[in-house]
């Protein structure tokens, strides 16, 4: 049974470290992007080094209080707002945002917990090298919540998740203990890998303090187009005659309904849109080469091969980076226009990429049944993630629609899980998804994890809620 944070609590803790590393909760701390999760009040402590947040942990484990890691505050499934239970301490990362080491010739970067992401990547290139995470929030989410949840985003088909692209971890345990991972070495098989139990555990085994990141070597010339298909199937069919071609130099390919490019005119009629009627479907590809190969040269054979076989039936290569970045801004802008409509439900979902069309076309199907809706489906089809989201029809309001969300999720999970994939794909589980992870999630698998998380944090005072259920 945990305890709430009290006075008497604050001011023990204000003994315990520098009364500047303290202050009341501000609304960023208290709720979500998405506003579904609200907590009344808070305290925050904002350590400067991994030894300030070892007293913390250690205090509180000592005193049975709740902990709630805090990063950007970009997630999306409530894990970064604990609204149940005793009132928590909400630690945040946000002042440990040193960039330690960067080893360029081993293409190695040492960041604190607390980094933005788009500072890392600042970071890589001013050594000529590519930290290729890549996401929407990555001028706000911090490498630590990043790690926590395993962030994908666009680069995952050619470079993997994050979890693929870190070595070692500083982390402190909920028993205060400091972890020091921080390898460099590709190569280490010495007992349990501990990195990759923190990686994706969203806070709930432990806090990230620091990270050893993999860095790449940057691509001397990149190349991108938007292509028109017929249908998601054309889409994948395109994708394997991408790889066949240009090997693993694709570094992004995202499919694109017209129903995204709709509320883009609708909410931010600003940007720009490649085609002036909008395809039903298209891809954006992406391809990075070294400098002796053509991208452009790429992309032509690439659209003349797949015209040739039917897949796509229009396209536009860009001529420069403005018109590149336009490409871009299209596909980042979607998430955006899409809360400006309010869906009535949202998915992060995958599924394998042989199952991937089927998925399309059934969900569409089960969900008529329930009523009239409007379906913005897009993402990351590379790597079999897609972004399904729900909405009203035009006039209409989500709120006339949330007796129907829970039938709506149901549906596209139930299906998802038929067709072998995963209700999360890369947003986590956090809070809003612990129903469906005991749904739909392995048994043996979630006895493993209970028994894990009872193993390492005994009295449940690391991200109290999230995951699993207390």
């Amino acid at each position: 049974m945990l305890n709430a944070l009290t006075d008497d609590h604050w001011a023990e803790l204000q003994n315990l470290l520098p009364s500047d590393r303290f202050k009341p909760a501000d609304a960023r701390y208290l709720e979500e992007p998405r506003g579904r999760y609200h907590l009344p009040s808070g305290l925050v402590a904002q350590p400067r080094n991994t030894n300030e947040v070892s007293a913390l942990v250690a205090f509180c484990n000592a005193q049975k209080i709740g902990i709630v890691p805090y990063g950007g505050g970009t997630g999306l499934v409530g894990g970064q707002v604990m609204v149940n239970g005793p009132v928590p301490l909400i630690l945040s990362l946000e002042k440990m945002n040193a960039v330690r080491a960067v080893y360029a010739e081993e293409n190695v970067l040492i960041a604190e917990a607390g980094v933005i992401l788009a500072d890392v990547q600042a970071a890589a290139q001013d050594v000529n090298r590519l930290f290729p995470l890549s996401l929407a929030a990555e001028g706000t989410a911090r490498i630590g919540g990043n790690l926590a949840t395993n962030a994908g985003g666009t680069g995952v088909l050619r470079y993997g998740n994050i979890r693929d692209l870190c070595l070692g971890v500083e982390a402190v345990l909920p028993n205060g203990e400091i972890l020091n991972g921080l390898s460099r070495l590709r190569k280490n098989n010495t007992g349990y890998d501990l990195r990759h139990l923190l990686i994706g555990s969203e806070g709930t085994l432990g806090i990230i303090t620091a990270a050893a990141l993999k860095l790449s070597p940057r691509p001397a010339r990149t190349g991108t187009a938007m292509l028109v298909v017929d249908n998601p199937k054309a889409a994948l069919s395109l994708l394997a005659l991408a790889r066949d071609q240009i090997g693993e130099s694709v570094s992004a390919f995202e499919l694109i309904h017209k129903q995204g490019i709709d509320f883009l005119e609708e909410t931010l009629p600003d940007v720009r849109r490649p085609f002036t009627v909008a395809p039903q479907w298209s891809v954006l590809i992406e391809v990075g080469l070294p400098k002796a190969m053509s991208p452009a040269n790429a992309l032509e054979t690439l659209f003349e091969t797949a015209l040739e076989r039917g897949l796509v039936s229009d396209g536009i290569i860009a001529q420069s980076q403005a018109q590149s970045d336009a490409f871009w801004s299209v596909r980042e802008h979607i998430p955006e226009a899409n809360r400006r409509i309010g869906s009535v439900s949202s998915h992060d979902i995958s599924v394998p990429l042989g199952a991937l069309a089927e998925f399309i076309d059934t969900a569409g199907h089960r969900i008529d049944k329930i009523g009239e809706f409007r379906i913005n489906c897009f993402g990351h089809v590379g790597d079999g993630n897609l972004h399904y989201n729900v909405f009203p029809l035009p006039g209409g309001n989500r709120a006339d629609h949330m007796n129907e969300r829970d039938e709506i999720k149901r549906v596209v999970h139930d299906l998802v899980h038929e067709l072998g994939g995963s209700v999360s794909a890369e947003h986590g589980v956090g809070r809003l998804k612990v129903d469906d992870l005991e749904r739909y999630g392995d048994p043996a698998k979630l006895a493993a994890m209970r028994a894990i998380k009872t193993a390492i944090d005994p009295f449940g005072i690391m991200n109290p809620g999230a995951v699993l259920r207390t």
